[in-house]
């Protein structure tokens, strides 16, 4: 049987309980052997969590009936809307910003985002008493923008774009020498994100398939390389908005595949392109790609917020709108990241 991931898995019949072992094997060390030429590797995220622990919170992989019972199998939810800042943002910043060096420190760092990433580089600059400068665009959700400042970053908003940020927050690290830290294509960021998919095999050793937000990749390439070095036979999927599906056509296409700022109540999901080390790791691992209308998006925030007292935002909630709008049926134990919980208000009236 040939897997979406483009390994072929052992066939479960027509062969005895030793051979479809052997089978297993094989298959378990193709696996790994790909994991230990990626990018960034098991080990490098086990590092992270050594290095972040004290800055970050171990959140909860929570089970709640009415989802349960919505979607029809079993879920539970790995909550990283409760986590400091709001968003699993701060684990790649704190494991990239622990990293740098005392002259690093001094020159600060700049980084460019929407939001959570935003907030996430803000907060933990502010722990390590790190200048910190964040280019966000002009339409960034305004309480994002308001926490970023209020961490203690030195916000820059003015005739900033979508897909101008980037090129801002270059202009000013060559200016001021300060450090890029980037939203989600880096090693360091990639390995803290990974933290999550590692707290959710030791938490839910049993579980079968991971369902996780996509927009630049980060934080679906790290989870992919913890969640598959604990048990390769774990399927993992990225979800993306509908109306910015570069992710799912890069996948499906085989190379990345760029477009203009997607128009989509998922923020942080407003990217361009996936990054290039997390396009290599969700090649070699991922099961597939699958997208999700924004009223869909809506409804399925509305849902969680109503029923479950849990406060997401539209990126957070994608895994769970795939599943409860029947994008993606799974046979097994699932869990779903809930990416961020920093909602913008406005959309529940």
């Amino acid at each position: 049987m040939i897997a979406n991931d483009g390994l072929r898995r052992p066939p479960s019949t027509g062969r005895t309980s030793r051979q479809l072992d052997g089978l297993r094997a094989i298959y378990t060390a193709v696996v790994n052997s790909k994991i230990a030429a990626l990018p960034v590797t098991a080990e490098d995220i086990a590092a992270a969590a050594s290095r972040i622990r004290d800055f970050v919170h171990r959140t909860p992989l929570l089970a709640n009936k009415s989802i349960q019972e919505a979607i029809g199998s079993e879920v539970r939810l790995k909550c990283e809307n409760l986590q400091r800042a709001g968003a699993f943002k701060i684990r790649g910043a704190a494991n990239a910003l622990l990293q740098l060096t005392l002259e690093q420190r001094a020159r600060g760092v700049v980084a460019f985002s929407s939001g959570n990433h935003a907030q996430g580089v803000a907060l933990a600059a502010q722990m390590l008493g790190i200048p910190a400068t964040i280019v966000m665009p002009e339409g960034a959700v305004e309480a994002k923008v308001q926490a970023t400042r209020g961490y203690g970053a030195t916000v820059v908003q003015a005739d900033v774009t979508q897909a101008t940020r980037g090129d801002v927050a270059r202009a000013i690290v060559e200016k001021t020498g300060g450090t890029l830290i980037p939203p989600f294509d880096h090693p360091h960021i990639i390995a803290g994100a990974g933290t999550v998919g590692r707290e959710i095999v030791a938490e839910w050793p049993e579980v079968r398939n991971v369902l996780v937000p996509l927009g630049g990749g980060g934080l679906l390439a790290g989870i992919a390389i913890a969640v598959k070095n604990h048990d390769t036979s774990i399927r993992v999927f990225g979800i993306e908005p509908a109306a910015g599906n570069d992710g799912q056509r890069s996948f499906r296409g085989g190379s990345i595949v760029r477009i203009e700022p997607p128009s989509t109540i998922a923020d942080g999901a407003r990217t361009t392109s996936i990054g290039l080390d997390n396009f290599t790791i969700i090649k070699a691992l991922v099961s597939d790609i699958l997208t999700v209308e924004d009223d869909e998006l809506l409804e399925t925030v509305k849902f969680v917020v109503y029923r479950t007292k849990l406060l997401i935002e539209p990126t957070g909630a994608l895994g769970i709108a795939a599943l409860m709008t029947k994008k993606v049926q799974l046979d097994g134990p699932t869990a779903v990241v809930i990416s961020g919980g920093n909602l913008d208000l406005s959309l529940l009236c």
